[in-house]
């Protein structure tokens, strides 16, 4: 039977052994590609090509054709489809190979892109690995559904590492490209306010924006374009209606509201509002806006809100939030505090374990997944960036996983 004094011998070993686990890059990469790899290939041997897929090919196809992008194709898929006339030029290249191969290769280069995202983070000693790690599990979730999401997170990191870098061009491509698909893409106009060049980045987000709504263009016609921007507007209103009484979206912080209190007709505008204003708070402190911890708290709390304030939210779109958390938990002050870790740990139990069934599964059907409750986790983090925004004092002395 082991003593105390022989418990705390072993502990320096065991942390020891477990740093360098998870600065093991060969194990870190092997969990972020190798396992979601699996599990596509697995689906696809035995099932037919995943409709989310289909659904993303069929956005290439009908642009090709100058069919409608927003009318149910049940004969190849079900569900709709709810992106823009740009994705169709992301997904081409896929959508010309077999589906088989196609579909793979779209799901490697989603996790790719996103794992090039996390690289570029102002964070020292390979952080990204342990980002990458407190993620893997929203990847894995995020592949297994053949979805966009990664793409849209690294878009919003890459438009905030480019303003950094004070190439506001690159940055203006990245804000107006997740715009331009998915809508999620526009919240990296946050971080206007790091810009050195900020009529350049203006300048810049015309010219993409430009660039960006004729390009389908190019593979259509511009009557068919025109006419489907009209209709993509129409079909988000739908869906944003739609949402609200969803079993699968309105994962969010209005959804816990609707469910738990049973106020199917509550309206977003009550909770959206106060976070905006929340949000907005968190710039007052001007004299910070070059300090690379005040900035990543931002890019951490627009991750976040994206999600846990969208009626769009479901369970594979938390690939976005939780980047926001692991980004979080690596910017905050070492030694980290009990709370912190509770946040962290809270968090993996609720809302990343759940969707795999490593939790309690009875747990995750009755209460988790009916009442929205992933979001709750994320909310509470969001409301201590929040707080951290406003009264943390930034400089990156006691924070050495943090680089300016």
């Amino acid at each position: 039977m082991f003593k105390a004094s022989s418990i705390k011998t072993y502990l320096p070993g065991v942390k020891q052994g477990l740093n360098k686990l998870i600065y093991n890059k060969r194990f870190v990469y092997t969990i972020w590609f190798g396992i979601g790899l699996f599990i596509v290939l697995r689906g696809l041997i035995s099932h037919q090509p995943p409709n989310n897929y289909l659904i993303f090919k069929h956005n290439f196809l009908n642009v090709i054709h100058q069919q409608s992008l927003y009318t149910p194709q049940p004969e190849y898929y079900y569900d709709r489809n709810h992106y823009g006339p740009v994705f169709s030029l992301i997904i081409a290249p896929f959508a010309l190979l077999p589906d088989g191969v196609g579909a793979m290769l779209w799901v490697l280069f989603n996790v790719f892109i996103l794992f090039k995202a996390f690289q570029v983070l102002p964070i020292k000693n390979n952080g990204y690995l342990i980002i990458m790690l407190l993620c893997a599990n929203e990847i894995i979730a995020s592949s297994i559904f053949f979805q966009f999401n990664p793409i849209i997170t690294a878009l919003i990191i890459f438009s905030f590492y480019f303003i950094r870098k004070e190439k506001d061009f690159w940055a203006a491509l990245m804000i107006a490209l997740g715009t331009f698909t998915k809508l999620y893409g526009i919240v990296g106009l946050a971080f206007f306010f790091f810009s050195d060049h900020k009529l350049k980045l203006i300048a810049s987000l015309v010219f993409w924006s430009v660039v960006l709504f004729v390009l389908p263009m190019a593979i259509s016609s511009p009557e068919f374009i025109l006419k489907t921007y009209s209709a993509w507007y129409h079909d988000l209103v739908a869906k944003n209606a739609e949402n609200a009484g969803s079993d699968m979206q309105d994962i969010s912080v209005m959804g816990i509201i609707r469910r738990v209190f049973n106020i199917p007709g509550f309206q977003s505008i009550y909770v959206i509002a106060p976070a905006m204003f929340l949000f907005a708070l968190s710039y007052i402190r001007i004299k910070y806006f070059k300090s690379a911890r005040y900035q990543l708290l931002i890019l951490a709390s627009v991750l976040i809100f994206t999600v846990i304030f969208s009626s769009s939210a479901e369970s594979a779109t938390y690939i976005i939030a939780f980047s926001g958390v692991a980004i979080w938990f690596m910017n905050v002050n070492r030694p980290v505090t009990i709370l912190e870790i509770s946040l962290l740990v809270f968090a993996i139990v609720i809302t990343s374990f759940p969707f795999a069934d490593v939790f309690i599964k009875n747990i995750s059907v009755t209460y988790i997944r009916p009442y929205k409750l992933k979001a709750l986790p994320c909310l509470l983090i969001w409301l201590k960036i929040i707080y951290e925004t406003l009264t943390a004092k930034f400089s990156d002395e006691g924070s050495p996983e943090v680089v300016q």
